[in-house]
């Protein structure tokens, strides 16, 4: 794949960047594990292909990415937070109280949250959201009575799935995965089985409701897991039994040692994500600071490089890699070339 070397004006601008006092000459990235291999790919072939430093791409969750971008602006501040969902409210507020008011958001494309267990482990072939909810809930409805959850096995609720021990190991609640995890999965069975009737029928109010059907039972068969899909990766090799919830490329770039599960009778890939058929798949997205690009060398070029289309196309090597193509990139591509702030700014 070939690179197109940066345009005269975008060098110029770099030289003028150069010539004024800044602390690095490298753009620092931070935040969600789904985005990082893309963002890592990415920052590679940005060093390889244009006169700027490779930029520095860490991890630590979206909620941790966001946090630490939202701390200030200034050269000692991170330029960009990778997400796997679109940032918060609370978070734009914690932003604008430290300064940072034109952020230019960036979706890159599109990611499935796939449920996978050990190759020579159980198939689960036949899981629905509600399945997830009846294993996982701390409450679930039996005999139609919401009930403190007495399922040990996947059998127990469903005999289509394996007699086997229920063990999933779930992204902690600083992953942008997890939020996805509880509102396309959990908050999904919980309205299908019941159980968010039940709890309102019983005097709830609606909000405390919705807040209930989020939680998981904290007696071992729900386990957080703080770290990258790699630490989840190690425990199902651990578990011949579990489940763990992983990003699709994470997946398909692990199917030695991966089986995959389907989820309302679809298998996720490329294809079924992209068609909305697949049921559990969100947008990645970036965020700029604004007031970095032209003080950061490269920062703005390395936002427009990412959505290129050699790059994020549906032919580039992130697509390769396990990203669903944005249908709409062109729009994110002029948004980043017109420095398009969030609330329509620019």
């Amino acid at each position: 794949m070939s690179f197109v070397k940066l345009t005269t004006s975008a060098l110029a601008l770099t030289a003028m960047a150069a010539t004024s006092a800044v602390a690095r000459d490298q753009v620092q990235v931070a935040g969600s594990s789904t985005v990082l291999p893309y963002a890592s790919i990415v920052a590679e072939a940005f060093g390889e292909n244009t006169d700027f430093p490779t930029p520095v791409v860490e991890s630590g969750g979206s909620s941790a990415g966001l946090k630490r971008f939202c701390q200030g602006v200034g050269t000692e501040h991170t330029d960009i937070a990778n997400a796997s969902r679109a940032i918060r409210d609370k978070e734009i507020k914690a932003c604008a109280e430290n300064g940072v008011t034109d952020i230019i958001e960036v979706r890159i494309g599109y990611d499935g949250i796939v449920f996978a267990s050990q190759i020579d482990g159980p198939a689960y072939t036949a899981f629905t959201q509600s399945d997830i909810f009846n294993a996982l809930a701390p409450k679930v409805m039996v005999d139609g009575a919401l009930v403190d959850n007495p399922h040990t096995k996947w059998s127990d609720f469903n005999a289509d799935l394996p007699d086997a021990e229920i063990l999933a190991f779930i992204p902690g609640t600083k992953h942008g995965t997890r939020e996805v995890f509880e509102e396309k999965v959990v908050a999904v069975g919980c309205e299908e089985t019941g159980a968010m009737a039940a709890m309102i029928e019983a005097g709830m109010s609606e909000d405390d409701a919705e807040d209930a059907c989020l939680e998981v039972r904290t007696d071992g068969r729900s386990v957080d897991i703080d770290g990258d899909y790699t630490e989840t990766l190690a425990s199902i090799d651990a578990n011949a039994n579990a489940i763990g919830v992983f990003g699709l490329a994470f997946y398909e770039n692990n199917t030695d040692k991966l089986k995959v599960a389907t989820m309302a009778g679809v298998t996720p890939s490329t294809e079924t994500i992209s068609t909305g058929e697949y049921p559990v798949s969100r947008p990645l997205y970036f965020y700029v600071k604004k007031a970095h690009i032209g003080v950061i060398p490269g920062l703005k070029e390395f936002a427009q490089f990412f959505v290129a289309d050699e790059l994020a196309g549906p032919d580039g090597p992130l697509a390769a890699y396990g990203l669903v193509s944005d249908p709409e990139l062109a729009v994110t591509q002029a948004a980043v070339a017109d420095e398009k702030v969030m609330g329509g700014g620019s």
